[in-house]
């Protein structure tokens, strides 16, 4: 059953898409390269089986790590037909910032306002990837949040290269006081489990599928619900 929902997915009608605006104009299941924001929010359609008052954010900004917003709109597409609200929010990448710390403390900036925007009661889940991911822990270090996700991060902020970071920057060091996972492949696995700060931390999650194809495919959003469903989200 899940798998006919998932390959039926891409041709659903999406009566659920609220707002989809960027400083460049409309946002809508395209991979967009530009120095402006964009973002898609969707919220539950009538035919959700519930509705969950969690927002869940989908972050990433693909013109800085094009890999970051891999997976992201398949992700906000089948959690709003599952019955969450969605905000898929792709960052415009900055031209003039020159350090590392600056170039997170923009993304974070950036980031906030969209979801103070949203004006929903409930702190987000962030679901990020790759280089996203460092902006996730970024705004997670200063707001409050009911989860994170973090998928195929790298091990340390040391392991990132200088075309993404062109500073050194501080390695994260905020509490994982609330639900936190990391999911990446079994390839991946070995170096988080010898780098990683979170996967050496008892309290965060893990979630191993098969590939990166997994990662985004019917494994990594199966696997993705269990950890919502384990948090009560």
């Amino acid at each position: 059953m899940f798998s006919q929902a998932f390959k039926g997915l891409g041709a659903r009608a999406r009566p659920h898409v609220v707002a989809a605006f960027s400083l460049g104009g409309l946002f809508y299941n395209s991979a967009r390269h530009s120095s402006s924001t964009a973002y898609l929010l969707r919220t539950p359609p009538s035919s959700a089986p519930r509705e969950v008052p969690t927002p869940l954010i989908f972050v990433s900004s693909s013109g800085w790590d094009p890999s970051s917003r891999q997976g992201m709109t398949s992700f906000a597409s089948w959690y709003a037909e599952r019955g969450h609200t969605c905000l898929e929010i792709d960052l415009g990448k900055p031209a003039d910032v020159s350090t590392s710390e600056a170039l997170m403390r923009h993304y974070e900036s950036e980031l906030a306002s969209h979801i103070h925007l949203l004006a929903i009661p409930f702190a987000p889940v962030i679901v990020s990837r790759a280089g996203g991911t460092l902006i996730a822990q970024t705004y997670i270090s200063s707001h409050p949040a009911s989860g994170l996700l973090l998928i195929s991060p790298p091990p340390s902020n040391a392991a990132v290269p200088q075309t993404l970071l062109p500073t050194p920057l501080p390695e994260f060091d905020f509490e994982t006081k609330f639900p936190c996972a990391v999911m990446c492949t079994e390839a991946e696995k070995e170096r988080l489990a010898e780098e990683s700060r979170l996967w050496q931390d008892a309290r965060v999650d893990k979630i191993v599928v098969k590939d990166k194809k997994a990662l985004v495919g019917e494994e990594g959003l199966v696997k993705i619900e269990q950890w919502f469903d384990g948090i009560g989200i």
